[in-house]
């Protein structure tokens, strides 16, 4: 039977979002905090250390964002390259400040052994708002796809198709948060005109492998890593997290360009997505950014002992 009750504010269940509805979405999202102090200003602190590039400039409602790479100093193209993103689902704090306390603390461990290159926010205006999505309500975490529909993404593409060099390992940063549930997926359902059907949010970090191209070792090399810092999110009485087989210890798989995820944009041998639960009742705003660096830390280390 057709979902008839309203579970969203905006649009008639069943029906696909027109313009009208894309247009009163964005009429309701309200600017929280600043990109330009919280992000762009970390960012030149580092520039003393990394070299900063403007890969690109989103102009939205009247503001004009500049999307940010921090690249090694010192390139050496006979070296691997690691890839770190995070901030592509705005919201999604730690993997933002995660990032930039990693390239704070620790790009100087990997000097002479790995071309780093660390880009902390791939989606201002979301960071800036607390969405999941851009202002024309397009989620930039499915589209990363030829002509893709987000220009964060794009711009992304052409960042990293513009590194010297093959990638070896990409890890991007994400969260899983309780307003997944209660405000993404719900809206997600409603702007694709599909049944809402309710989920539970995991409680502790996970990673998400890619199915075409599973590297188990790799995947519990960042695991162990992390569970110094952090617990790992147990499978649900279905074996699962968030609809998916649990196929080890905090792992599941997506087919990651498949579904245009960000995971997907370059042709790394190693490749993740981390997911940490900053709305665990033992987790704290610090806790969640030290697991996201120890992902990065093990992941790296992992492909460095592994490169051959």
């Amino acid at each position: 039977m057709a979902q008839t009750q309203p579970f969203y504010p905006i649009g008639t269940p069943g029906q696909p979002w027109g313009q009208a509805e894309r247009a009163l979405w964005k009429s309701r999202q309200v600017r929280q905090r600043s990109h330009a102090d919280e992000v762009v200003a970390q960012v030149e602190k580092l520039a003393t250390d990394w070299d900063v590039e403007t890969y690109g400039t989103l102009d939205y409602d009247g503001r004009s964002y500049p999307l940010l790479a921090l690249k090694s100093r010192g390139w050496d193209d006979a070296l691997p390259v690691m890839l770190v993103t995070g901030g592509v689902h705005g919201y999604e704090t730690s993997g933002v400040h995660g990032a930039l306390q990693f390239a704070a603390r620790h790009g100087r461990d990997y000097a002479g052994r790995a071309n780093l290159v660390v880009v902390p926010c791939v989606s201002p205006w979301g960071y800036e708002h607390f969405q999941r999505w851009n202002p024309e309500a397009v989620d930039p975490n499915r589209s990363f796809l030829p002509d893709s529909p987000a220009p964060e993404s794009a711009a992304l593409q052409r960042l990293v198709a513009g590194i010297p060099g093959e990638v070896l390992m990409h890890i991007d940063l994400h969260e899983t948060t309780d307003t997944d549930e209660s405000e993404f997926r719900p809206a997600l359902c409603a702007r694709d005109g599909k049944p809402f059907e309710p989920g539970s949010v995991p409680d502790g970090f996970y990673l998400v492998d890619d199915s075409n191209n599973q590297q188990p070792a790799f995947q519990q090399a960042v695991i162990a890593a992390v569970e110094q810092v952090t617990h790992i999110a147990p499978a649900d009485a279905a074996g699962e997290i968030i609809g998916s087989k649990v196929v080890a210890p905090g792992v599941i798989n997506y087919p990651v360009k498949t579904l245009g995820l960000c995971a997907g944009v370059s042709n790394a041998r190693y490749v993740t997505t981390t997911e940490v639960y900053p709305d665990s009742a033992s987790a704290t705003p610090e806790e969640c950014n030290a697991a996201q660096v120890a992902a990065v830390r093990g992941a790296i280390d992992y492909a460095l002992a592994n490169a051959g």
